[in-house]
């Protein structure tokens, strides 16, 4: 959420950022609201000024020993107008944040209106074969690592199930990842898959994407759409001691997103699923230091696919194509030779203060204080980087090499 009196200075900023990333917000009703709330709230405070100065003169009235009708009658008539003035303005404060919470956050100087991704960089060969290479569905058929069948009897569409050396391999990836980011400095955390609408909201999913979430009604939780909104939660109500920050976390989660509007595009297999395994990045940096912390950041979850010799590449996104919370997001996209595509398995973000104020995460130390800067990656997701893993390790046998340091995790360098 972006600070009132920043949007109030900075109006035509903030109206340019609502346009660019296709929101669509009333800011005239912002204007509106704003303008009436202020007035109110200056002919509350002279009020109650005059309410005070008054009941000090009954006071004194009543020690010297005179009458204070006048006053009594004058103070209760004050007290009424306050009160009359209260109730309009938790009526106005309501109808502002509902104007508040839709205005999405400012893109970063740097980051291009709109276009093609920019190309950071590119690193790794891309395979040529010597033998006619089959997809990765075909191998995984082959290979009985992966049965999306059962996984639609079981749940639904876009649910897979691993099996075999498919499922060790999910696992192996999945400790591969925590082990690399614990030793370059993240504390790994595991948290709820579940989380309230509170925690929905401070990280920016609610209540704009209500509709894509899973929702437990009953109780009114959601299925966690990616681990930033547990762990980002984990400091939310907080003031963190600023010699504490940076804060770096890495934790595995399930992840459940029902990705309205998607039917009908790559539902067959793992390019887009509805359940998905990945470990996330987070972190919590002072303001000053969140652009050099997200290019380490970004530095981090790159390591991954350096590890595994998976060609891959570095876009910037434009602010058409950011998230509703993002001040400046990079992907990272896996090169997969058989399909001939680039398939994103990170969004390394910086939301600068926005999610900060929707979770009320302070900081405070050495005389100052304000609210952190949290970013967070995908470090990475997996069901792109299994499709991207066996075709560029299948083997003409038919058989997929592990990379050399997934080895030590899968107890085997071959599977077929």
């Amino acid at each position: 959420m972006l600070d009132i009196a920043f949007i109030r200075d900075n109006i035509e900023l903030v109206k340019e950022a609502i346009r660019n990333k296709g929101e669509d917000v009333d800011m005239s009703s912002f204007s509106s609201l704003d303008g009436e709330r202020r007035t109110l709230i200056k002919e509350r405070d002279e009020k109650r000024r005059e309410r005070k100065a008054i009941s000090r003169r009954i006071g004194e009235l009543k020690r010297e020993g005179k009458n204070t009708d006048a006053e009594e009658k004058k103070a209760k008539r004050l007290a009424k107008e306050v009160k009359k003035i209260d109730e309009r303005l938790s009526e106005l404060e309501k109808n502002l944040n509902e104007v508040l919470v839709r205005i999405p956050n400012i893109p970063h100087p740097s980051v291009p209106v709109e276009g093609d991704k920019i190309i950071v960089r590119e690193r790794g060969e891309k395979r040529d074969f010597d033998f006619e290479p089959l997809s990765y569905l075909d191998l995984a058929d082959a290979l009985s690592i992966l049965d999306l069948k059962r996984g639609v009897k079981v749940a639904s569409t876009s649910f897979p199930a691993y099996r075999g050396d498919g499922a060790r391999l999910v696992r192996s990836l999945i400790n591969f990842m925590l082990d690399t980011h614990t030793s370059r400095g993240y504390t790994e955390v595991f948290t709820p898959f579940l989380a309230n609408r509170e925690s929905m909201f401070g990280t920016g999913q609610l209540p704009k994407l209500e509709y894509d979430m899973y929702r437990i009604e009953k109780d009114d939780l959601f299925l966690n759409p990616t681990a930033e909104v547990p762990i980002t939660n984990l400091h939310k109500d907080e003031t963190i001691p600023k010699e504490k920050l940076p804060i770096k976390y890495v934790g595995y989660a399930a992840s459940f997103r029902r990705e309205a509007g998607s039917y009908g595009k790559d539902t067959k297999g793992l390019v887009r699923v509805h359940q998905f395994n990945k470990v996330e990045l987070v972190k919590f940096t002072l303001p000053e230091d969140s652009y050099d912390e997200l290019e380490t950041l970004l530095e981090d979850a790159e390591m991954i696919l350096r590890l595994l010799c998976i060609p891959y590449r570095v876009r910037l996104l434009p602010i058409n194509d950011m998230s509703f919370a993002s001040a400046k997001t990079y992907d990272i996209e896996v090169w997969a030779p058989v399909l001939k595509r680039w398939l994103e398995v990170s969004s390394v973000s910086n939301f600068e203060d926005f999610q900060a104020r929707r979770a009320k995460i302070r900081f405070k130390g050495g005389g100052k204080s304000g609210y952190v800067h949290t970013l967070n990656a995908s470090g990475v997701a997996l069901p792109r980087l299994f499709i991207a893993l066996l075709e560029n390790y299948e083997q003409r046998n038919g058989s997929v090499r592990i990379p050399e340091k997934l080895v030590p995790y899968m107890g085997k360098k071959l599977i077929g």
